[in-house]
């Protein structure tokens, strides 16, 4: 091997042959052990001593015979194999990929739609990642990021909070549902071409039958706000604060209520049943991807933020969010 320049192309399967055949003596005796065929088997040792420039092998009838040099190949190739196999064994039971327990808060109407999804991919793709999640009202999902109970936040209508370093996540709009049991409704809708649902005026909406929760509710809010721009009073026929109670009544045709987008894929389908975008103005959610201000997000936070944020676009895309994505880069 002397004046050549040995290029480290030897792959560990080649080596294994030429064990193999050293250890058998015999090239059709290795062949049948290796179950390859004897002219590749042939072939590979050859490219082996073209390779390292060396003969390694004396040939005769009896067999084959090692060289000094396939004999220190020999113990080279059983030691690069033996820590091949070392290497092989310690990257296995290295922990694959980040591992911890990461909180997500976020409006139990928006958990419903999208934490499903999240949480399966990241039992196939993150299993050491245990998410638990915090689905409540909008006023206490701010509270638990506030409180540091919570690693991730969705706000809503929040783009700004002390202590809290917010990315706008998506925007919806809001819709205006109940069963039209007689058809009385329906001569109030504006149909529109290419879209999934009619419009309906907020004057006219609020006029009819409501069924709404407290004005603690970022819903109700919204919907006492855009009333009091327009000098218009709510037609509250229940309110509660249950959204079970709330969906009871509107689902059995009590009145109507006002839904975020992210609500809809949940409605009831059934005969009679309006779901009708609001218009004039038209009333809109937005929301915001939230984490502490002071602390970056560790591996783990991160890719749940990741998660988040690609079920979003995804549900949006796939036209199962009727929502707009607002861009939000993926949290440091």
């Amino acid at each position: 091997m002397a004046g050549r320049t040995v290029g480290l192309t030897v792959e560990l399967r080649t080596l294994r042959y030429f064990i193999a055949v050293l250890e058998a003596g015999s090239l059709s005796r290795a062949a049948g052990s290796l179950y390859v065929a004897q002219p590749a088997l042939t072939a590979q040792i050859r490219k082996l001593e073209e390779e390292l420039g060396a003969q390694l092998f004396e040939r005769s009838h009896a067999g084959m015979t090692p060289t000094p040099a396939g004999l220190q190949l020999y113990q080279d190739a059983r030691r690069l194999l033996s820590d091949a196999a070392a290497v092989r064994e310690r990257v296995r039971s290295l922990p694959q990929g980040p591992e911890g327990s990461v909180t997500v808060a976020l409006p139990f109407l928006l958990a419903s739609l999208l934490m499903g999804p999240v949480l399966a991919a990241l039992k196939a793709s993150h299993p050491r990642i245990r998410v638990f999640v915090l689905d409540d009202l909008s006023l206490l999902v701010k509270k638990a990021m506030q409180d540091r109970r919570a690693d991730i936040g969705i706000l809503v209508d929040q783009a700004q909070v002390d202590g809290l370093r917010c990315q706008p996540f998506a925007r919806e709009a809001m819709y205006f549902c109940g069963l039209d049991a007689d058809g009385a409704v329906a001569p109030l809708l504006q149909r529109r071409a290419r879209h999934a649902h009619p419009d309906i005026a907020f004057s006219a909406a609020v006029a009819l039958p409501l069924v709404l929760q407290s004005r603690r509710f970022s819903i109700r809010q919204c919907v006492e706000d855009a009333a009091a721009a327009q000098g218009l009073v709510l037609n509250i026929a229940h309110e509660h604060d249950s959204a079970r109670v709330i969906r009871s009544l509107y689902a059995c045709g009590a009145g109507f209520t006002f839904t975020p987008a992210c609500a809809l894929p949940s409605s009831p389908a059934r005969s009679g049943w309006l779901v009708a975008r609001v218009v004039q103005p038209e009333l809109q959610r937005r929301y915001s991807l939230a984490t502490a201000a002071d602390r970056p997000l560790d591996a783990a936070a991160a890719v749940v933020a990741q998660a988040l944020e690609h079920e979003a676009r995804t549900l949006i895309a796939r036209g199962r969010w009727e929502a707009e994505w607002l861009g939000a880069a993926t949290m440091p």
